[in-house]
């Protein structure tokens, strides 16, 4: 039994070691999806361990935990918001860009709370172990703000050691100017490092006396806050501040003296650096500030409240589950606030509210939210209840957990919870009730005797189980390698749909995922085009066919899926350049058509049905069906204008119509 528990333990320290520093180049997004594949094959791997260690025992190794309750009263609302969503596959799985956030994931986490409180754990190894594996993630990103990242080198095979392979279209991906090492973006980073800084902090109090540890505590501590403002996230900075704050409190209110004084020592030095950059905010921020401006790129946190706003409103439209788990991407579309239209972020896909708890609000409805809230409220409850009522060698190690876990509300309440934070987020609670006397797992010896038929049976089922398990994740991560070639042969600087398509239809082969089928119809209806113009009339119908079939799919399963109703619309223009068939524009007005029910503030949409109006006018012989098609477009692009008065696309479009139509 012991070589089992130290499995366990070997896997939960993986976890916390491997997950921040895992990435690959070949998948579709480099961090959070890799990420996510590993933590659903540790999950099933501790799973298994765990069972076999029930199965050899003969007994239930399940503790019950006071967030018990909370727990199953938030994973309820989560499947009903799943069974009510109006994307099931997105709700399961998550949204496929972001991936954590589905019910599968959420069933995962918990699974490891539980793995954790139920096994023999050794919680200040786990502690240190995340400790070590933040060294290695701000070693990683040192390079990148020196100009040199290292990502690059790795993606690129050793051709570029510059910051050159990320986008400069945004902030998010200027590493010299806002690190992100391997964490993906800045405000990821600067969420999972002031987690650490608190455990850091903690080691650091409780080994005030070793002056070797408190050298390097403290080393890693400066390393841990500088990277910090490396990232130039509020939020976290926000969060480690006040998170010295509650120190404060916590030693005023305790009047502790040997470990308060040492402690309040530390936290004064820190707090006047976070006073100084405060003080100096204008100065702190003055090189993002004045990209900014440079850029005409609109200010963050004003984006988020009209984000906010649009949450909001999502959740009182659909008060009880929301729209579904990870659905955001598609329903803020619904009630997307006018005013996102002049920012400069107005045609961004917001795949999540940007505030973890509009985000609940939206996408689980108000029970989901309440049920969230209250597993928060419960667990920082107990805790403090802990360091009021009892004496516990502990005590110190539970209210730097509570600290380090409102680390994650307030990161959350700016931004949203990614993969590593989420480890937190469920396992933060779990190390408090390993750690206490009651709900230790102590170990057992047991005598192992000859083992039955019966558990030889079941141990065989658990090993099936397991192996289909994770050859589904390996599916699942194989798939993403195929989809991502395939993005990569459609992207406009390679436009090599015929390739795109051979590695759209292997991702589809192996995975049932409507993105796959969406992208794949897309790829489809360019080639479908560019046959017509080799003039392979016979090929061209028949691509056109496939791709129409793949968009029905697409939609039967994702209706009020916005995005692939524009890939409708775009499809049907391509076929008609092949047809010259009236049928197409008709089917397209009528995808945007329903496109615009769904998206109302959507100005992309009247801009395309103008275009279409605008061909149906060239194709008219009819003189009433050709002044109803130039009113039509006409008044289209009058609503596009409406919705978005400076949309540049527009102004040129309405110049050439009115042209066009000798109105000008």
């Amino acid at each position: 039994m012991k070589k089992l528990d130290n499995i366990l333990r070997f896997l939960y320290g993986s976890l916390f070691f491997l997950t921040p520093l895992i990435f690959a180049p070949m998948t579709s997004e480099l961090f959070e999806f890799n990420k996510m594949i590993f933590i659903y094959v540790v999950t099933i791997l501790i799973s298994f361990v765990w069972l076999l260690k029930m199965i050899l025992s003969k007994k239930i190794l399940f503790k019950k935990t006071p967030l018990d309750i909370f727990l199953v009263l938030f994973l309820l609302f989560q499947i009903l918001s799943t069974v009510f969503s109006l994307d099931r596959h997105s709700s399961f799985y998550g949204y496929y860009g972001r991936f954590n956030g589905g019910l599968l994931s959420i069933v995962s986490y918990i699974i490891l709370y539980y793995g954790l409180v139920s096994n023999p754990i050794n919680v200040i190894s786990l502690l240190k172990t995340s400790i070590y594996s933040s060294i290695f993630v701000i070693i990683w990103g040192l390079p990148g703000k020196l100009g040199h990242d290292l990502t690059c080198l790795l993606v690129s095979k050793g051709k570029k050691f510059d910051n050159s392979c990320w986008d400069n279209a945004t902030l998010q991906f200027r590493p010299e100017d806002r690190v992100f090492s391997t964490l993906g973006q800045p405000n990821w980073l600067g969420a999972y490092l002031a987690i650490n800084f608190f455990i850091g902090l903690y080691f650091l109090v409780k080994n005030r006396k070793n002056i070797k540890y408190t050298v390097l505590n403290t080393l890693y501590l400066l390393s841990n806050f500088i990277f910090v403002v490396f990232t130039r996230s509020r939020s976290a900075l926000a969060a480690v501040g006040l998170g010295l704050i509650f120190l404060v409190i916590y030693y005023f209110y305790k009047k502790v003296k040997n470990k308060g004084k040492f402690l309040l020592v530390v936290v004064s030095i820190f707090t006047v650096l976070i006073g100084v950059l405060l003080y100096n905010q204008r100065s702190f921020f003055d090189l993002r500030l004045s990209k900014i401006n440079s850029a005409n790129v609109t200010e963050s946190l004003d984006i988020r409240k009209i984000v906010w706003k649009g949450a909001l409103d999502l959740g009182l439209r659909y008060p009880l589950f929301g729209t579904g788990l990870e659905t955001f991407a598609y329903s803020y579309y619904f009630i997307r606030p006018v005013e996102h239209n002049l920012t400069s972020e107005w045609d961004f896909v917001y795949n999540k509210a940007h505030n973890e708890f509009f985000n609940y609000l939206a996408t689980a409805g108000f029970l989901g939210l309440g049920s969230y809230l209250l597993l928060i409220g419960a667990f920082i409850y107990f805790v403090i209840f802990l360091i009021k009522n009892q004496s516990d060698k502990n005590i110190l190690l539970y209210f730097f957990m509570l600290i380090a876990y409102l680390t994650i509300l307030i990161t959350n309440f700016f931004g949203f919870s990614t993969t590593m934070i989420n480890v937190f987020f469920y396992l933060i609670p779990a190390f408090v009730f390993s750690l206490q006397e009651l709900n230790k797992n102590k170990e057992e010896t047991i005598q192992l005797k000859k083992l039955s038929n019966y558990q030889y049976l079941s141990i065989f089922i658990n090993s099936i189980i397991v192996a289909y398990l994770l050859f589904s994740v390996f599916i699942y991560w194989l798939a993403d390698t195929y989809y991502a070639l395939g993005v990569n042969y459609s992207k406009p600087q390679i436009s090599d749909y015929q390739k795109s398509a051979f590695y759209f239809e292997k991702a589809i082969k192996i995975r049932r995922e409507h993105v796959y089928e969406d992208k794949m119809s897309s790829s489809l209806s360019y080639l479908a085009a560019i046959a017509a113009y080799q003039k392979q009339t016979d090929v061209a119908k028949q691509i056109v066919a496939l791709s129409d079939y793949y968009n029905k799919k697409t939609l039967s399963e994702s209706p009020k899926n916005i995005f692939y109703w524009k890939t409708r619309a775009k499809n049907q223009y391509l076929f008609y350049q092949v047809t010259l068939d009236n049928t197409n524009l008709n089917e397209g007005i009528k995808a945007l058509s329903t496109g615009q029910k769904l998206a109302p503030t959507d100005p992309k949409i009247p801009y395309s049905l103008a275009v279409y109006y605008s061909l149906f006018y060239d194709q008219a012989k009819d003189p009433n069906v050709k002044e109803k098609a130039k009113q039509m477009s006409l008044s289209e692009i009058d609503k596009a204008l409406q919705l978005k008065k400076d949309f540049q696309d527009g102004l040129t479009l309405k110049k050439e119509l009115l042209k066009k139509y000798t109105l000008l």
